[in-house]
């Protein structure tokens, strides 16, 4: 086959990665890619992920076989549904059913109506029945945009005060844009947070292996958020027995409530799940692989990638059982200064030969190559270090050793990964 990577981060060198080991490929390219993913397959840098009329054209002139789309922005936009309409198989959902992760309001109503585990809420698009709403609910509580934010959209709000802030900017001050003209607001979950990765044909669902991630930027989860710190996999709170519960109360009700309506969901779904003391409860659903999850699960997936796929694609999954390597893997981001906020980027990156020589894999997530062809930085998260080991001690041993290798200025990282399982 001839397949598509749409994206050009990390979660994209990770899936990319997984599809070149495949039996099944015979050209592999990535729209806009990065210099990592370049190094095995062809990039087109000049077309977006959200292009969808330029990714639809690509396709058709490369004569592809299959799209993987990675990001949820163009999943949004109906890439899948321009795909299909132009004859090319694509992994992924359609824009309906890619609204359980693009509306934070409807994931909250397909929930409800499926009896899945979540948190209490109340969504709105009025301020002042929002505020009102908050005072009569002092804290602590969640707010988040209800439409897509770059996983920035998020507040966990442990005062009144803070809450009013939130809430004034992301309805008045449009801190998020479109996406925060309607918010929802929730119950703080306590627990322990897992990300659980699912392969869906609209009626079967297969989970992978549980990850956790590490959203704050700073140690002992302090600090603003981040789009991902670093991830792990497994997760040894996630037991056979919680695996068991969240396919049968999360998993399958939510596949089979989709489907209902009309929306089958093909792709990846993951469930954003705190393990509370009454069980697990939905905190969000993704309509796509995690970032920086896949970089922690799909290189302990067994299975060809693409043969998954073509299974989900044919509404074969039923056949497939998924197949894990024993031991862990363990991936350490390396940001920009600055990030989340504002960030330099063009930044020279050494030791990258370094790194491949000490034994880990190193996905690009914010990379490019500057006029002389160095690899520089291009975003707030510019690499992910994984490695895989017996135990998840080895494995964030060899990790933090490839990260030792690497430097760029101001480069930042958690010292701490894994330290819920540790």
């Amino acid at each position: 086959m001839k397949v598509l990577i749409v994206g050009g981060g990390g979660r994209e060198h990770a899936l990319a990665w997984k599809a070149i080991q495949s039996r099944h490929i015979d050209e592999l390219h990535a729209a806009p890619g990065n210099p990592g993913i370049g190094r095995f397959a062809w990039c087109h840098p000049d077309v977006e992920a959200t292009d969808v009329d330029g990714q639809v054209d690509l396709a058709r002139r490369l004569g592809i076989d299959l799209v993987i789309v990675g990001p949820e922005a163009p999943l949004a936009a109906g890439l899948v549904d321009a795909l299909a309409d132009a004859g090319i198989r694509a992994f992924g959902p359609t824009a309906a059913a890619a609204r359980i992760e693009a509306s934070k309001a409807f994931a909250k109503e397909v929930m409800t109506a499926a009896g899945v585990p979540t948190a209490a809420y109340a969504d709105f698009s009025d301020y002042e029945r929002a505020l009102a709403y908050l005072e009569a609910h002092p804290g602590p509580i969640v707010i988040k945009a209800d439409g897509l934010a770059a996983g920035k959209g998020v507040q966990v709000c442990s005062s009144l005060d803070e809450a009013r802030l939130a809430l004034r900017a992301a309805m008045v001050e449009g801190a998020f844009a479109q996406a925060g003209s309607r918010v929802v607001i929730e119950e703080v979950l306590e627990g322990q947070e897992v990300s659980v990765l699912a392969f869906s044909d609209g009626r079967t669902v297969r989970q992978m292996v549980a990850a956790q991630d590490h959203k704050r930027i700073g140690e002992g989860d302090t600090g603003p958020n981040t789009g991902g710190m670093g991830a792990y996999a497994p997760v040894p709170a996630y037991t056979p027995a919680v695996a068991d519960e969240v396919q049968r109360r999360i998993l399958e009700p939510t596949i089979a409530e989709l489907a209902r309506r009309g929306t089958p969901f093909v792709g990846c779904l993951f469930a954003g799940l705190m393990l509370t003391a009454e069980g697990p409860r939905v905190i969000e659903f993704n309509a796509r692989f995690g970032d920086p999850e896949t970089q922690v699960v799909l290189p302990l997936l067994e299975n060809d990638l693409l043969e998954v796929i073509q299974a989900c694609l044919e509404g074969r999954l039923h056949e497939v059982e998924l197949r894990f390597r024993p031991g862990a893997a363990a991936n350490v981001v390396l940001a920009s200064a600055g990030y989340p906020g504002p960030y330099t980027k063009g930044l020279p990156i050494s030791g990258l030969v370094e790194a491949d020589q000490v034994g880990v894999t190193v996905f690009h997530a914010g990379t490019a190559f500057d006029d002389e062809g160095q690899v520089v930085t291009a975003g707030g998260r510019v690499l992910g270090v994984m490695a895989m080991g017996p135990t998840l001690r080895e494995a964030l041993d060899l990790a933090y050793a490839g990260v030792a290798r690497i430097e760029f200025e101001g480069k930042t990282f958690r010292r701490d990964i894994g330290w819920q399982a540790l």
